[in-house]
């Protein structure tokens, strides 16, 4: 009897480095991308590597280098040390190639395939990204990587999509976060499926996977008894316990509004409550919360495949073998988190068409009209506004601020300069 195809291994991870891209990372990749590695062991009887490896970014650099679109050199950076990484602790000593990497202003996204697997069969390879900052900048917005993976030839296959955003912050801005989810899937698109001639969503695939800095929030009730410590020290020992952080996840604003129907339709999530809280910590500090912002689990991962049922919204046919935050990275307010997910056995028969999620009748996600207009204004004001930015920050030796204070006083001197002859002429 034929032996059955093994399930794939996907390994996402996250990381909002607070700007920190240009000045490299604080230490080697392996405290974040490899305990999915070892972990991975309980799978077979020999340790496995992952199929594929996606890497997610949140302000990988300082904000006026973004939008004046110089992020090529850090990205490039990283896509070396995590290369270097993932092959250097490979149980097996797999080797990896870069599928796809794309970047808009902050927001990257580095997506791996095994050689002796994926990246084989891969094909259709498609990055794409979108803006929803003001005037559709790119200071908030998304990437995402899709591409298709063929058994054979004449097989239709399966498509994977990987989005990753970052979304608006504050606690009280639950509305536009839920806008800025509308706006990722109507705007990210990507080419038509098939024969069909309009864009395709974010949810035209396979299989879809969703990760970023989310920006949702712990919010209590006033009513709540650690409403009142929810911003000090003491609550750090509240987060210390599982069973509190489980109890405290009702008041998670994502799972409030996945709830409702609201956003993340048809997505799943393991238990985030399972790890501390991700931000917002202390700079240098391994476990000290700052006490400016309610612990929340803002980096999340989600997930859903093509053969998950709408009905049964908290099951899904996907494993999700791990889900942590790696508390060691110190350089940023945020920790990186990291899932490893299995999935579900591939089909041995060929597909004639390629499989697509399964949406409730009462979700129909459709792309927007004005999708390429909104993205290519962004564009053009992300390019103006950081030349500009990078500009005063070249005049002000690293400061935007004192660039404009130096070229005000310049500019000033200069006209006092080319003035003073006429107005001594006239005395």
């Amino acid at each position: 009897m034929a032996s059955q195809p093994e399930r794939l291994l996907v390994q996402i991870a996250s990381y909002n480095t607070n700007l920190q891209g240009s000045a490299a990372l604080p230490q080697d990749l392996v405290d974040w991308l490899a305990p999915t590695l070892q972990v991975s062991q309980f799978l077979a009887k020999k340790r496995q590597a992952p199929d594929i490896v996606a890497v997610g970014f949140q302000e990988l650099l300082p904000l006026h280098l973004g939008l004046s679109g110089l992020s090529k050199a850090v990205i490039e950076k990283r896509h070396a040390l995590i290369l270097s990484q993932i092959e250097a602790h490979a149980p097996n000593k797999e080797r990896y190639s870069l599928i796809a990497k794309v970047v808009n202003v902050g927001v990257a996204l580095l997506v791996y395939g095994r050689d002796d697997g994926v990246a084989r069969k891969v094909c259709d390879v498609q990055t794409q990204w979108t803006g929803f900052g003001p005037l559709f900048m790119g200071n908030k917005g998304a990437v995402g990587v899709r591409f298709r993976i063929c058994e054979t030839d004449d097989d239709a296959g399966e498509t994977y999509t990987f989005v990753n955003a970052h979304l608006t912050p504050h606690d009280h801005k639950v509305s536009c976060r839920n806008a800025d989810y509308e706006h990722i899937v109507r705007t990210l698109l990507f080419p038509p499926l098939g024969a069909g001639e309009s864009p395709s969503t974010i949810y035209a695939t396979s299989h879809l996977f969703f990760l970023g800095d989310l920006n949702y929030r712990l919010d209590m009730p006033e009513t709540h008894p650690m409403y009142s410590i929810r911003k000090s020290p003491e609550f750090t020992q509240v987060l210390s316990s599982e069973k509190s952080r489980e109890e405290l996840k009702e008041f998670d604003q994502l799972t409030v509004e996945k709830r409702k129907g609201t956003v993340f339709v048809g997505l799943r999530e393991g238990d985030f409550w399972k790890f501390k809280c991700s931000y917002k910590y202390e700079l240098n500090e391994v476990d000290t919360y700052s006490t400016k912002r309610v612990p929340s689990w803002t980096d999340r991962v989600l997930y859903t495949t093509y053969s998950d049922s709408p009905e049964k919204t908290a099951e899904s046919n996907i494993t999700n073998v791990l889900y942590t935050s790696i508390p060691s990275y110190t350089t940023s307010d945020h920790k990186p988190i990291v899932s490893l997910l299995l999935m579900p056995q591939r089909i041995t028969t060929k597909h004639t068409s390629i499989p697509q999620l399964q949406l409730p009748a009462s979700f129909q996600p459709r792309p927007d009209p004005y999708a390429l207009l909104k993205k290519y204004t962004g564009r053009c004001f992300d390019r103006i506004i950081g030349l500009i930015w990078w500009t005063l920050t070249l005049l002000g030796a690293g400061s935007g601020i004192v660039g404009l204070f130096n070229f005000t006083i310049g500019l000033g001197v200069w006209n006092l300069f080319k003035n003073g002859p006429s107005a001594r002429n006239s005395v």
